[in-house]
């Protein structure tokens, strides 16, 4: 009995034990979290930030970021449409919850379940307030419950308009813009009072996303996101149809920006990339030292090349009877073996057009998609001296009455030929009969693994580029055939220094194997030969290893050439935003790939010769290109061809 009441009062002891660490620890947290807020006068006061430096692999100085002086703007200086706007758009509880709405986070979190993350956070214009001024934008529950727990203190300590007031002089718009005087100033360059009914839309709508919603990033965004915060200003009766018709109409006039920003697409991107990573607080107040991968010599002359070549495509387009011709180009130069990016263009004129055409525009690549096919099937067995039929084809589509039959570019037929000499003439037809025996659905996901992320149409037109990829993707992808069969996704930042001098960030780049090493090799084989003896012929004037691709789609509406040396992969597109045609005769050949000599003459100006990879399971045999048989004395075109030594496919006849 005694030893039963001993256990029990030594259970009794370890449960005030346990209970009291657990209150000790939940006080101690619940303490963390609620700590006293900074008084009103603090969070409207000015705080100095330092500058964060962007500079290139070659010590150049591409930009310099920082933030301006915020006087607040009071709240009875605010139009009350950008007021009722942003509450509208953001918060329609805002008068009415206590920091948190309930009925709001029940609704996200439905949503965050069914797609089993965190899609919607259903965040009020406190809570928004409250992250921007202390916290994160990391996405967990943790965050989520001081964000709440903030909020209810704020609400405490100040009315609703102050903590709107707080918001609207806090809160980032993008493109360096935080606070509602300096948004209204850098996109407008208005006063806030000034601004009209459409632009307090525009404003009012950039919260949500500041690097995607800023006109100064993607102006057709920008306004669709616009219209979308003046129709729940209708719905919500703040403005009448009639103001509301006439608002929708209204062209959006943009303040120039600095142009004293160098490579500004390749800032652009890799800030997006920095601000999902570290907050934009920390981009353009932290005093940063970020340091590049890329090459400023090579970016300037991508630059001026993409001037002059389409200086001359207009006035050839104008020659062909275009009128007011207004070509655009998009480039991208990787370093093979790292992934880095050397240099970027995303078009003719960055503060003219910041839409980026190298990494946001899906354009239809057309023949330089084919060596992708070419690749699959080496590494699926088939020879480059394989013979597949160059003759018309028909083929049946389903639901569909009338027969596909696609044509060569040249509408000319070879009959039997190499699998070598279709890739370098680019014919279409064998390009389609190689799909259809190794399947487009096999095709499109052995292209996923080489890093296209876009979507692929599992058809047999996908041999002949149909499918619409970005061309920092294709260039990516081409970069895994002189790199040995590895795939590394490419990246802007080496590494981010903090005030202190101490690494904060650095690049780990993510890398796989996409195919053999010796399927790797016979590609990149084949693709000198394109350049050798078929439509790249132009670039043999570099005078080193290159391989590479020409495409064109129909009407000639784009044009693009992706290649390669051992060390450097570089992809150019030229073609008209509105998908129209840039002119007869206007391929990849001939409006593309100057600009790709352009840049690879310089990027490999005083660098040694070097060599494509040849490993030890490869062969190479001087091979007949027109019979595919070993080459002879008598042969007129001949080549040394690249060979797994598994294939048995080179006979002595």
């Amino acid at each position: 009995m005694t030893r039963k009441k001993n256990i029990s009062k030594y259970k009794f002891i370890a449960l005030l034990i346990i209970s009291g660490i657990i209150c000790g620890a939940s006080a101690g947290a619940f303490f963390a979290l609620t700590n006293d807020l900074p008084q009103i006068q603090a969070l409207e006061s000015f705080k100095p930030s330092a500058t964060t430096r962007i500079y290139s692999a070659d010590k150049v100085l591409l930009a310099e970021l920082s933030i301006e002086k915020r006087d607040p703007v009071p709240l009875d200086s605010i139009p009350e449409y950008l007021k009722k706007a942003l509450i509208a758009t953001e918060d329609r509880n805002f008068y009415a919850h206590s920091g948190v709405d309930i009925k709001g986070i029940l609704r996200a979190a439905i949503k965050d379940i069914k797609v089993r993350r965190f899609a919607e956070g259903a965040s009020t214009i406190t809570q928004q307030l409250a992250k921007t001024l202390f916290l994160t934008n990391k996405k967990n529950l943790l965050r989520k419950l001081k964000e709440a727990i903030l909020s209810f203190q704020l609400e405490r300590r100040y009315t609703k308009d102050e903590i709107l007031t707080i918001y609207l002089n806090q809160v980032y718009f993008g493109s360096g813009a935080y606070g509602i005087k300096s948004a209204s100033r850098i996109f407008f360059g208005k006063q806030v009072s000034d601004l009209s009914i459409a632009e307090c839309a525009l404003i009012a709508g950039m919260p949500k996303s500041p690097s995607r919603y800023s006109p100064h990033v993607n102006k057709e965004l920008a306004v669709r996101r616009r219209n979308v915060v003046l129709k729940q200003m209708l719905s919500t009766k703040i403005i009448d149809r009639q103001i509301y018709d006439k608002a929708l109409k209204e062209p959006l006039y943009l303040m120039k920006r600095s142009t004293t920003i160098k490579a500004p697409y390749f800032i652009d991107y890799i800030k997006k990339e920095i601000e999902a990573s570290m907050g934009s607080s920390n981009l353009y107040k932290g005093g940063l030292s970020i340091y590049t991968t890329l090459s400023y010599e090579i970016q300037k002359t991508a630059e001026l090349s993409v001037l002059k070549r389409l200086s001359e495509l207009e006035k050839r387009m104008e020659n062909n009877g275009i009128k007011e011709p207004s070509p655009q180009a998009g480039l991208v130069a990787l370093n093979v073996s790292s992934g880095e990016i050397l240099a970027m263009i995303g078009g003719k004129n960055y503060f003219k057009s910041p839409f980026n055409r190298a990494v946001s525009a899906r354009r239809q690549p057309g023949s330089a998609f084919k060596p992708i096919v070419y690749a699959h099937a080496i590494e699926r067995g088939f020879p480059q001296n394989k013979m597949i039929l160059d003759t018309p084809i028909a083929f049946k589509r389903p639901g569909k009455e009338e027969l596909w039959k696609p044509r060569n570019f040249s509408e000319t037929y070879s009959g039997e030929m190499t699998l070598r000499a279709a890739l370098a003439k680019s014919k279409n037809i064998p390009a389609v009969r190689l799909i259809e025996i190794l399947g487009p659905a096999s095709v499109s996901r052995f292209a996923h693994n080489l890093g296209i992320e876009s979507y692929l149409s599992p058809y047999l037109s996908l041999a002949l580029g149909t499918s619409e990829v970005t061309l920092i993707e294709l260039t990516s992808a081409y970069s895994v055939f002189p790199n040995k069969g590895e795939h590394i996704r490419p990246f802007g930042v080496t590494e981010i220094i903090d005030q202190r001098g101490r690494i904060i960030w650095h690049a780990r780049p993510a890398k796989r194997i996409a195919m053999s090493r010796s399927g790797a090799a016979v590609t990149t084989n084949m693709l000198e030969g394109v350049i050798k003896e078929g439509t790249g012929r132009r670039a043999l004037s570099l005078g080193f290893s290159l391989g590479g691709k020409t495409g064109t789609t129909n009407e000639y509406k784009d044009a693009l050439f992706v290649g390669f040396s051992p060390s450097i992969a570089t992809g150019v597109w030229v073609g008209n935003d509105v998908f129209s045609t840039l002119g007869e005769k206007e391929t990849g050949a001939r409006a593309a790939l100057p600009i790709w000599i352009d840049v690879m003459k310089t990027a490999h100006k005083n660098k040694p010769y070097q060599y494509f990879d040849i490993p030890d399971d490869v062969i190479q045999i001087r091979m007949d290109i027109t019979t595919g048989l070993r080459a002879t004395g008598t042969s007129k075109t001949f080549a040394l061809a690249l060979f797994k030594k598994t294939s048995n496919a080179i006979k002595n006849q």
